[in-house]
């Protein structure tokens, strides 16, 4: 029997979160019976499951939604291990999975790309859809983002005979320790580079690159690794030995810049791109990479790769005029802070670079941890740190000062700001002639917006 006819009425723990909430939607357009519940639930999951009628109509835990009749439950990360509804299920006996095994679930008789890493996978996975896309492939993915052209982060088909996933090394659920990743057993597995981010899952930089060996290993005979051969780590991963298994080296696609455009140089001629930074030369060369091993040709890829225009919060242009343009970018972990920066610089070395960045996530707030980022804003001609010491109290961490953050990152003249209307008052001090704005955080800045805020320096 297909899998995918087989479940029919799915019930979600945790339906906000973002992959969780994409796989609700593409499961209630495929015919299924879909329910869920959450204690929280934000924008933009709110009204993407309103949109569809999924979105419960009161937040919390309700145990009488677990019922008998339900085919399986579907457990996001966000839940706990004592949450009423999946002790409900678990004493029905219902079918409990977690998302990577659903959707494995799902795949089991495709082609399978996972494409890993501690940046970059994004894009990369992005990269590959919107080729796949341009040339009229037939696919299944998931994807941590929003791109243009694709509705729905999560598509799921019976025909597709491929399926490209974004596979993190997070845990899988509640109950489960496995990182999302090893549950896809990917044919083919990108893996685009090693940088210790997530201090609170991986104490040390030892247990962290493990994961990343465990997925290298996985891979079945005539399978591929795809990885980024400059990051010296991920270098030893990469080459070494496996029967039967095929090893792929990548590095920056050759570029030049040209009055602040980026120009591929190819085999086939000079082929403009609309990213930028060296590090999406190399998330270009890994999905070129990607692609050639799914039949793509290079004149297809080279085509098609012109048109990208980046997934959501990735170098996002927020507004731009003759002298000043102003981006957001998911950056929070320290070499991401690091490459974006020196991305943004490099495109447009004559003007002025302001760079803010806000430490939001659990690893940016320990100051066990903030050594990590030491020189990562030296591209920045202003560089500015933003945090919110109530979010440091709210994660139960030591308290960190403004002179701990300029120590960690190295740098005497960083603006450190507690104080988003305080942050938003010095932006506007500055006379933005010949200047660009990068704001790079995986939070909101304490709730800043952000687009008016560009607007306004714009107008000024």
């Amino acid at each position: 029997m297909n899998p995918a006819s087989s479940l029919r009425k799915i019930h979600f723990i945790s339906i906000g979160g973002s992959v969780m909430h994409n796989l609700a939607i593409e499961l209630h357009l495929k015919g299924f019976i879909v329910t869920g519940s959450d204690d929280e639930i934000y924008e933009p999951s709110s009204s993407r499951l309103a949109k569809y009628g999924l979105l419960p109509a009161i937040t919390g835990w309700f145990p009488e939604k677990v019922t008998a009749d339900l085919d399986a439950v579907i457990l996001g990360m966000h839940a706990r291990q004592d949450n009423p509804e999946l002790l409900k299920a678990q004493e029905l006996g219902l079918k409990v999975y977690s998302y990577p095994e659903y959707i494995f679930e799902q795949s089991q008789h495709k082609q399978r790309v996972v494409v890993a890493g501690s940046h970059g996978k994004t894009t990369i996975t992005s990269m590959i859809l919107h080729v796949l896309r341009v040339n009229n492939r037939v696919f299944n993915y998931l994807v941590g983002a929003q791109i243009e052209g694709f509705d729905n982060m999560v598509k799921l088909s019976e025909n597709a005979p491929l399926i490209v996933i974004e596979g993190d090394e997070y845990f899988t659920s509640p109950v489960d320790p496995t990182p999302k990743f090893m549950h896809y057993q990917p044919h083919i597995a990108l893996i685009s580079g090693i940088a210790w981010d997530h201090f609170n899952v991986f104490p040390t930089w030892e247990s962290y690159v493990k994961q990343f060996e465990l997925l290298a290993d996985s891979l079945p005979k005539a399978g591929s690794i795809i990885f980024d051969e400059t990051d010296d780590m991920l270098d030893v991963i990469g080459q070494k030995e496996r029967p039967d298994v095929v090893s792929i080296a990548y590095v920056a696609h050759p570029y030049k810049i040209e009055d602040g455009r980026t120009v591929l140089i190819t085999a086939q001629g000079e082929v403009p791109v609309l990213v930028f930074g060296n590090h999406n030369m190399k998330n270009i060369s890994g999905a070129r990479a990607v692609c050639e091993r799914l039949g793509i040709t290079d004149e297809e890829f080279y085509a098609a790769i012109q048109s990208f225009k980046g997934a959501a919060k990735r170098l996002e242009l927020l507004g731009s005029n003759e002298t000043v343009h102003i981006y957001r970018d998911f950056a929070h972990a320290p070499s991401k802070v690091e490459a974006t920066t020196a991305a943004l610089k490099e495109q447009f070395p004559d003007r002025q670079l302001v760079a803010c960045a806000e430490l939001h996530t659990f690893s940016s707030l320990n100051k066990a941890f903030l050594g990590q980022y030491r020189r990562k804003l030296k591209a920045a001609d202003v560089a500015v740190v933003y945090f919110n010491p109530l979010t440091v109290e709210h994660k139960r961490l030591e308290a960190i000062s403004e002179e701990d953050i300029r120590t960690a990152f190295r740098r005497d003249d960083l603006k450190v700001f507690t104080d988003s209307a305080a942050l938003a008052d010095f932006l506007k001090t500055i006379s933005w002639q010949n200047a660009n704005l990068l704001l790079m955080s995986s939070g909101t800045f304490g709730e800043l917006d952000l687009k008016a805020l560009a607007d306004e320096i714009l107008a000024n």
